[in-house]
């Protein structure tokens, strides 16, 4: 908190649950003669944190003026410490976090350090909800049958995140089966503000997924930060950036029968996309907030980063405070999140003036129809009456195939057979949408009107419902919607994050089967917010989202190569035509479904047991005490090199020199191809490790269930099945060409030839480099992998920030330069030049040798952007950094 109260913002609020101190924006903006009426309100809350948190050390006056005096129209390139209240972590990311903590502790102590030094110093909750997958499916012993699978692949990643509920402070630990991070933290971890010794602010937090910004619904300001980033707010350290534009999106209307919040979600993501947003914070504003419920703000807001942006962002209003009470807050937090906000002067009415803005949108929400996305990209929205004529477009432009059919041997079904276009997996997913009860109860409603019709899905789609929370299951039964979800095989899979991480589970094998022997494009309809190629199943090439109630038609439809507009879905017992009219349901009757089944208790009943967990995480056993012992057996966890050996001091920051390209890779490569995820091939480099270690194959369990050891997710980097290498062209997966003998080999086993000669390593690629998730060990293995510089045309944000916390070095070809035009195909020897001088956002030299010795100079500018990243460069990443400074203390 602030030393002294050099603005004379200091306040007094008495409420009715006590009196609390505030630094209040109001008497900043008196003292500065500032109006902070037209400050978009996201703004507002980066302001009250550094007038709260003023100290003339880590934040300056400076910081507090260049906030108060943002300018829509001429945002200042300035760096801005931002301190969040909190840290949110899923345990496919919260693992290596802890991995690395205990890692810190055990470098502190061989640097004759207290290892309690490294301690959480914000409350830090890590939501066990990546490791569920969907094994068993369609069957009322589904759920169970996935837990128990869970538990038994995943007990020594278990057991040591029971280590660290106990070895560390302020850290809580959300057991298995209970829910998804984003939902776990709108219903229940969010009150609204917090309050630490006395003084009260808005609640704020970053998380160690991409989609933290669902919590922009109820006005709190978070966003994704990889691992890297989230440890070090954990150790105390604020978040670096540079002062963001605002664009503001103004909604008018509201959503007309027949649409949901997908529809809407997905026009607004293809908005912004081509608005370009990213890096930037999207505000929504205008008269149609006053027709929008908070679980249709949270479900725009989780798809910031389908959008691109950093946030998505609502202010706080009434519809804020009155859905803490419908879901069971406490109502004394309820009030004081009102008092505090309206005291702040942050309080949103119909008669606040809108904000001004770096630019606008605007969307009048009557216009919204059904859509969908895909089959690679959520931006790519379709209208739901073109999804047949756009599927059979894709699959000769997009697909390059002409249309197949493979027969399948299913059991109880005669002649069945499946063409292009067959969808295999029809899941609603959570995350997005199960958040949103309307959307939950339209696909009960419709899975209820199709069951009354005889109606069932077709033999050949694999169908789930991964509830984002156990109140979801709780009104779904209360409305007896539930018996119809299970009747159509939408029985419960699990609680957690599912399809859309490819957390799919296998398909049958018959099915699988007939896809690979027909080269078969088979189609997914999920309702989550990912669909990047070969992310939600390696048999499924055409991947779309979809509203909930849209996945239980296209499983009845069977495949996307249908017009669900004009064309039935089936027939009913009578053998009449029945089409998605016939049993979509009206507004009303989603309305009255909601009011009649869900209720504050709910909430309150279910959260109430949140930190107890299933029997089986009750039931493990774990080591204690504040060291972790390893073990070096685990193929699970083990201690990352990171920080063994390491100095207490850095040395100056030097050229790179002699390099060669590990990897060449075009345009919109996400951080599903860099980082390892997914399952672990028997022959690949990771597999055979495992299998060296005594793993066999069945009991490889994912990529990210094993992202606690080095050893594995290192020699699955790069190693996504859909990579595609220009050093190898023709070729998918991880290979690649080791250029000194121009052999073609696994990128890992290249990358330690590299290592074992000395011999310094870069990456070449196009534009949106690191798009996707926020995956720290894209980083990371970036970084094991030998790689000291990434050359690309433009970077998502929280993977170029990520690399820099690894030490590894982000340049970006000028706008008027790219790989192809300087004529650079990856085989050259680059030298790159530097000193100890390096300042943020620099030009910075570079040379490549082509292997005739012809010479292309080159200008880049360094993605290094503010001078804490200099820093954290310069001791070789964030964590180093934070290591060295506690050890010095």
């Amino acid at each position: 908190m602030a030393t002294e109260d050099k603005f004379g913002a200091e306040a007094r609020l008495k409420t009715k649950s006590g009196e609390y101190t505030y630094y209040s924006l109001p008497a900043l903006g008196k003292k500065l003669g500032i109006d902070f009426q037209k400050l978009p309100y996201s703004i507002r809350v980066l302001l009250e944190s550094c007038l709260r948190n003023l100290d003339d050390f880590i934040v300056s006056e400076d910081d507090v003026k260049n906030i108060a005096g943002w300018d829509a129209k001429n945002v200042k390139q300035v760096e801005i410490p931002f301190t969040p209240g909190r840290v949110v972590l899923q345990d496919f990311t919260g693992v290596p976090a802890v991995v690395d903590l205990a890692a810190l502790r055990a470098a502190m102590v061989r640097m004759g350090g207290d290892p309690t030094k490294i301690n959480p110093l914000v409350q830090c909750d890590l939501v066990i909800d990546h490791s569920v997958q969907v094994d068993a499916f369609a069957s009322r012993f589904a759920l169970q049958t996935n837990v128990d699978i869970e538990f038994e692949r995943n007990q020594e990643r278990y057991q040591f995140l029971r280590w660290g509920q106990q070895a560390f402070d302020n850290f809580r630990v959300v057991p298995p089966a209970t829910g998804i991070v984003h939902q776990v933290n709108l219903e229940y971890l969010a009150n609204g503000t917090l309050v630490k010794d006395g003084v009260v602010y808005p609640d704020s937090l970053v998380g160690t997924d991409s989609h933290t910004t669902m919590i922009n619904g109820l006005g709190v300001v978070g966003w994704g930060v990889g691992g890297i980033e989230a440890e070090a707010v954990m150790l105390g350290q604020p978040i670096y950036m540079l002062l963001p534009e605002v664009v503001g999106f103004k909604l008018t209307g509201k959503l007309p029968e027949g649409a949901t919040a997908t529809d809407l979600v997905l026009m607004v993501t293809q908005m912004l996309r081509k608005h370009g947003v990213v890096g930037k914070f999207v505000e929504y504003f205008g008269p149609g907030l006053n027709s929008m419920s908070l679980p249709d703000r949270a479900t725009l807001a989780n798809m910031a980063p389908e959008y691109g942006a950093t946030m998505g962002f609502f202010p706080v209003d009434h519809e804020t405070v009155q859905y803490l009470l419908r879901t069971g807050r406490d109502k004394a937090a309820a009030e004081l999140m009102e008092e505090y906000f309206k005291a702040q002067e942050m309080f949103h009415t119909v008669d606040s003036p809108d904000p001004e803005f770096t630019s606008t949108l605007e969307l009048d929400l009557s216009t919204v129809v059904p859509s969908m996305a895909g089959p690679k990209r959520p931006q790519d929205r379709i209208l739901l009456t073109d999804m047949k004529s756009q599927f059979e477009k894709d699959l000769k432009e997009t697909f390059d195939k002409p249309t197949m059919t493979a027969p399948v041997d299913i059991e109880g079904s005669d002649d069945v057979a499946i063409t292009d276009g067959a969808v295999v997996i029809a899941a609603i997913t959570s995350c997005t949408n199960t958040s949103n009860p309307s959307v939950m109860l339209a696909a009960g409603l419709v899975a209820q009107k199709a069951a009354a019709k005889g109606l069932k899905p077709k033999p050949w789609v694999k169908t789930s419902l991964a509830p984002g929370s156990r109140v979801v299951t709780e009104y779904l039964e209360k409305s007896g919607l539930d018996k119809s979800l299970d009747e159509l095989g939408f029985q419960t899979v699990g609680y957690g994050c599912t399809t859309c991480i490819g957390n799919s589970g296998p398909l049958p094998d018959p099915i699988a089967n007939a896809i690979v022997k027909g080269d078969l494009v088979a189609s997914a309809v999920l309702s989550g917010n990912r669909n990047f190629e070969g992310r939600i199943n390696q048999h499924i090439k055409a991947n779309y989202l979809a509203s909930p109630p849209l996945v239980v038609a296209y499983a009845i439809a069977g495949s996307t190569d249908v017009d669900l507009v004009t064309e039935p879905l089936g027939q009913d017992q009578d053998g009449n035509d029945v089409f998605l009219k016939d049993i979509w349901p009206t507004q009303k009757e989603i309305i009255d479904t909601m009011a009649g089944a869900i209720t504050p208790e709910m909430f309150v009943e279910q959260y109430s047991h949140a930190a107890d967990g299933p029997p089986e995480w009750q039931a493990i056993e774990s080591s204690e005490g504040s060291l972790y012992e390893w073990e070096d057996k685990s193929t699970y966890v083990q201690e990352p090199p990171f920080f063994v050996d390491m100095p207490l001091t850095p040395g100056p920051v030097e050229s790179i020199t002699g390099a060669r390209v590990l990897v060449s890779v075009g345009d919109s490569t996400t951080t599903d191809h860099i980082s390892p995820a997914g399952a672990i091939k028997p022959d690949s480099p990771a597999g055979l490790y495992l299998q060296e270690n005594g793993i066999g194959p069945k009991d490889f369990n994912s990529y990210g269930s094993r992202r606690g050891n080095d050893r594995v997710m290192t020699r699955g980097t790069f190693a996504n099945i859909r990579l595609k290498n220009l050093l190898c062209p023709g070729t998918e997966g991880g290979v690649t060409k080791y250029l000194p003998t121009d052999e073609q080999t696994s990128i890992y086993d290249a990358a330690m030839k590299y290592k074992e000669a000395g011999t310094p390593l870069v990456v070449l690629a196009g534009a949106e480099y690191g798009t996707g998730s926020s995956r720290d060990w894209a980083a990371k293995g970036t970084y094991l992998l030998g790689v000291k510089a990434v050359i690309a045309a433009s970077y998502e944000r929280i993977h170029r920030s990520n690399l820099v916390g690894m030490g590894v070095l982000p340049l970006q070809f000028r706008e008027s330069e790219s790989r192809e035009s300087l004529g650079l195909d990856g085989s050259e020897t680059f030298d790159i030049q530097l000193d100890d001088n390096l300042k943020p956002q620099q030009t910075i030299e570079v040379t490549a040798t082509k292997t005739n010795g012809d010479v292309v100079h080159f200008t880049t500018v360094c993605r290094i952007d503010t001078p804490v990243e200099v820093e954290y460069y310069r001791n070789g990443g964030i964590l180093h950094t934070v290591l060295r400074q506690l050890a010095k203390n």
